[in-house]
Order: structure tokens, then sequence, then C-alpha cells
């Protein structure tokens, strides 16, 4: 018979995970360490978690906000692109994000299985979202039908996701980039030739 798993247990075991990831990196960090961090036994750890990499994907789900985005869905299909598109993780932790998503990446690449989970687990949701608001948007007359879904979804997370990763300095790229990304999107898939007007911003 399994054990009741404790809850508080849990988010120490979670927040021991995200300090070490920070301190030491991926691979250095150890189920040892983080039961000794976290004031826990190792089986208490695995009552949680299957193994260590079910364990920084539920660390990093916590981080980034997964278990907690919120709905897009307003009925105004533009906005909500643009809104699932501006999602970013609580900024409660932004110097721990800073921090691991370098250690993850380099994590990512040499671990092919957890790589293609920790993607499906960061993309899946955006991807859902956008396909979701796509198809409502074709329904309501203001996209045209698409035989490509996947081609839309590119055109409308690449742009971000390099900023993301390769311009995450460039504040200037960043002040509207999900606003000018869906209006392109917008003038090459809407029904009308140009997007709907926007409120100009106060500087």
């Amino acid at each position: 018979m399994a054990r009741p798993k404790s809850t508080h247990a849990h988010a120490e075991v979670i927040k021991a995970a995200l300090i070490l990831m920070a301190e030491r990196g991926i691979d250095a960090t150890s189920m040892d360490a983080i039961a000794e961090r976290a004031g826990v036994s190792k089986a208490t750890i695995y009552n949680h978690w299957q193994d260590k990499e079910a364990l920084i994907l539920d660390a990093m789900a916590h981080l980034l906000g997964h278990h907690e985005r919120p709905a897009f869905n307003t009925g105004d299909t533009r906005a909500d692109m643009i809104a699932v598109l501006s999602h970013q993780p609580p900024r409660t932790h932004a110097a721990l994000h800073e921090r691991i998503m370098p250690h993850l990446v380099a994590y990512s690449a040499l671990h092919q299985k957890f790589g293609e989970a920790w993607r499906h687990q960061a993309m899946e949701p955006p991807r859902c979202e956008l396909t979701r608001l796509i198809e409502q948007g074709i329904r309501h007359g203001e996209l045209i039908p698409q035989q490509d879904i996947s081609f839309s979804l590119a055109m409308l997370l690449g742009p971000v996701m390099y900023r993301r990763i390769f311009q995450r300095t460039d504040t200037d790229l960043a002040a509207n980039l999900p606003e000018r990304v869906v209006d392109a999107y917008w003038r090459a898939f809407g029904t009308h030739s140009n997007p709907p007007e926007r409120k100009s911003r106060k500087k």
C-alpha cells in the first residue's frame, strides 16, 4: 500500500531541487543532495516522483507556472493570440529562472528523452491554445482556412522563442513583439487586408 504524500514535503523538495539546480547545474544535483537540502528522506522523494528527471520536470513546471496557466478564451481571437505569446513565467522567481535555464538547455541536449519530454511540457500548452484560436478564427470568418496549421504555429511561436533564447536583452524588441507577430500573421491569413487598429502605447 502506497504511503500518503505530504504536501509540505512535496513543496520543500521542489524548492530544494530548484535552488540546487541553480547553484550546481542539473547533472551535479543528486537525489541525495536534494533530500538533504529539503530535510526529507530519499524514500519520501521517490514516493512523489518516479526518478530524478520526473522531479526536474515537475520543478520546472512550478518555476514557470505551467500548472497555473491562465485561460485565453475572452472570445477576441486576435487579443487572445497576443496574450498567449505574451505569457511570461511568474516574476517572483525570475532570478532562479535566469540561472537554471542555461543548465536546462544543456541537459536537454545531452539527454534526448528528457529533452523531448521538456519540449512537450513547455511547448504543448501554447501550441494547443494557438491551434484552438486559429480554428476559432476560421469558424468566425476572421481567418482564411489553413491546410497546414503547423506552419502557422511556427510563424507565431518562432519569433517569440527566438527573442527569449537569443535576444533576451533587447528591450525594444520585447516591448511589442507579440503584437507585431500577430499583426503579420493577420495580414497573411486574415480575411481583411490589414489587422485591426490598435490603441497607441503611451510612452
